[in-house]
């Protein structure tokens, strides 16, 4: 979103453990195990980058994970965050990086937002080693937002609406060339309507074709769906707080086609968010409040792996935790993170303000 965001599990993780309240804060690193045990927590790892603030996140593994943030700082580790490589694109000193979609540890695509050709899309094959850039926009209506993956070649990209309607670039062979899609299939947008550049969640696709569009800033909180990889586009209300600019979904997590988390709220800090969590069964067309959401604005969100009813959501006020697929959500660490993803290893990784960097422990 221009202007109004631009600045501003080892194992298969129990349910019921994760949301123990004995979760340690994320400002510990490490303490000494209670009884020889101690439940699931974030450790945090050392990025050496205090000074950068990483929305930017993509968990290839245990030991794999990228980071994308502020300074067109880009890291990489592959030793489970014992050590971070700054593999930043040469040149990007001046961009903001929102989104990053890795492959593997050699292989990955980064975003960076902004009005005009501010927004641009580079990719590596060699680690970092080198970029090339894929795409730089050059239309100066457009604020590209967020990207996602079907798989290792098909992928989307979204910027803010463009003539009354999102805008969507398409690629076929991972991120190596970009086109725009047609709008003739994008519902009409609403007054103020747009995406947040918060945590690279605002648009995330399940399966082949599936993929959803989280909006705020206008009347009211939408996601959008589309079923054919962004040709065609349906739109449903959520009963997360809207009527702002700085209220809405910031964030969409999906396990499969049909069953979504939404988490949002208001970005502003020391004001509330209400209702800051919804969740869907039939593939976004209807949302459900969460009976008991978290307790503020929430930016990013992950389902742990193999798990069909355990979920993350983070913020800058801390974590939480949902062990029934969203009706619910327990505070369970106060550590400030602006992005959550989750592998299949399984491991799950978050990402934030001041070089924060964790991995989920046991």
């Amino acid at each position: 979103m221009r202007r109004t965001f631009q600045t501003v599990a080892a194992g298969v993780v129990c349910s019921a453990a994760l949301a123990a309240p004995t979760a340690v804060p994320a400002q510990a690193q490490t303490s000494a195990p209670a009884q020889g045990h101690r439940a699931p927590h974030w450790e945090l790892k050392d990025t050496g980058a205090s000074g950068v603030r990483f929305r930017g996140l993509s968990a290839v593994g245990r030991d794999t994970a990228w980071v994308a943030g502020t300074k067109g700082t880009v890291l990489r580790t592959t030793d489970g965050g014992t050590s971070w490589r700054d593999v930043s694109p040469p040149g990007a000193g001046e961009l903001e990086f929102r989104d990053i979609e890795a492959f593997d540890a050699r292989r990955a695509v980064v975003l960076a937002i902004g009005e005009g050709e501010a927004s641009r899309v580079y990719r590596t094959d060699d680690g970092g080693a080198s970029w090339t850039e894929s795409f730089r926009n050059t239309d100066a209506k457009a604020f590209y937002d967020c990207l996602t993956f079907f798989d290792h070649r098909h992928g989307l990209a979204m910027s803010d609406p463009v003539d009354g309607r999102f805008r969507i670039l398409s690629t076929a062979d991972g991120g190596r060339s970009w086109k725009v899609l047609p709008s003739a299939g994008m519902p009409a947008a609403l007054d103020g309507e747009a995406g947040f550049a918060a945590s690279g969640q605002c648009l995330v696709a399940s399966g082949p074709s599936d993929v959803w569009l989280a909006t705020g800033g206008g009347a009211r909180a939408r996601v959008l769906h589309s079923r054919d990889r962004g040709l065609t586009w349906t739109a449903a209300e959520t009963p997360i707080p809207a009527g702002d600019p700085a209220k809405g979904v910031f964030a969409l997590a999906f396990r499969d086609r049909t069953h979504g988390l939404a988490v949002g709220g208001d970005y502003r800090p020391g004001q509330t968010s209400a209702q800051a969590a919804a969740r869907t069964a039939d593939g976004g067309r209807t949302w459900q409040p969460a009976a008991e959401p978290p307790p503020a604005y929430r930016s990013g969100a992950a389902w742990l792996p193999h798990s069909r009813t355990t979920a993350l959501a983070v913020g800058p006020t801390g974590t939480d935790v949902t062990a029934d697929g969203g009706r619910t959500w327990r505070t369970v660490d106060t550590g400030s993170y602006d992005t959550v993803d989750c592998a299949s290893g399984p491991t799950c990784w978050a990402a934030g303000e001041q070089g924060r960097v964790a991995r989920l422990e046991r």
